[in-house]
């Protein structure tokens, strides 16, 4: 379950999606989530969908790989799917027990969230999986530049951003060793109820929070060596350049921006 998780990893390939300036594509997943929640028709979905099916056949990322990321919030995704399904109030009463309802109007309205889910975790997912972690800190710090206006630290809240995402991975990497570690010793974790279960991840999480500051202390003292200080006199070995291909991804970004509302103003 732990190694399912995409969100933060870095998929390395040579594409069209991955040579693209970090700027556009952190625009993109604006644009894309905006639009994903704008969407109010079978129309949008479908655009959005098969938009997004461009994206990855163009990326050189496996689909199956982006598959497997969505285990690790499959039971978020059928939670949802439940609460939607037997409390959704309708007309068309298809079953009924108890508390529970099931209508046409829930089936409908939790399909259209099980794919919204899935549609914003794959699209938010290939940001990571297609720009490495210095490509999207100077993507982040790009945008937040206005605030250096009022003296809000850019740089510093784009790397601890883009820190955080990068150690995702690692840190889920570290637990699932720690697990396994711990159930070679005899440790249950599935067993029992809640209490029982709640007090069987103490020995988890102790080595786990002793890992994550031994892994701080460690990245701080690597950027302390490398004199690192922040955004003082920084310069950049890759300026961020626009070049052809990027613009006209921004072409095909506002035209499927202003599909998107289109399709929310004639379904309206």
């Amino acid at each position: 379950m732990l190694s399912n998780v995409v969100i933060g990893q870095y998929y390395p390939a040579k594409s069209h999606i991955h040579s693209l300036d970090p700027r556009v594509k952190l625009l993109a997943v604006v644009v894309y989530v905006a639009a994903l929640f704008v969407a109010d028709s079978w129309l949008g979905y479908g655009l959005t969908a098969a938009c997004l099916g461009l994206v990855i056949y163009a990326s050189n990322v496996p689909p199956v790989y982006l598959l497997r990321g969505l285990r690790a919030v499959f039971m978020i995704i059928v939670f949802t799917a439940f609460l939607n399904i037997f409390f959704t109030p309708g007309t068309r009463v298809i079953f009924s027990f108890w508390i529970f309802t099931m209508t046409a109007e829930g089936l409908i309205t939790a399909f259209r969230m099980t794919l919204r889910l899935v549609l914003l975790i794959t699209g938010s997912s290939l940001l990571t999986l297609t720009t490495s972690p210095i490509q999207l800190t100077d993507a982040i710090e790009f945008a937040l530049k206005p605030l250096k206006k009022i003296k809000v630290p850019a740089h510093e809240l784009a790397m601890m951003m883009t820190i955080a995402l990068r150690f995702i991975p690692t840190l889920l990497e570290e637990t699932d060793k720690i697990m396994k570690a711990q159930m070679a010793r005899g440790a249950d974790f599935d067993t029992g109820g809640l209490m029982k279960k709640a007090r069987s991840l103490v020995p988890l999480l102790v080595p786990l929070f002793l890992s994550c500051f031994r892994r701080a202390d460690e990245l701080a003292m690597a950027m302390e060596a490398r004199c690192y200080r922040g955004d003082i006199n920084r310069t950049r070995m890759k300026q961020m350049l626009l070049t052809g291909k990027d613009y006209k991804a921004l072409g095909f970004l506002a035209g499927y921006a202003a599909a998107g509302l289109l399709s929310r103003l004639l379904y309206s």
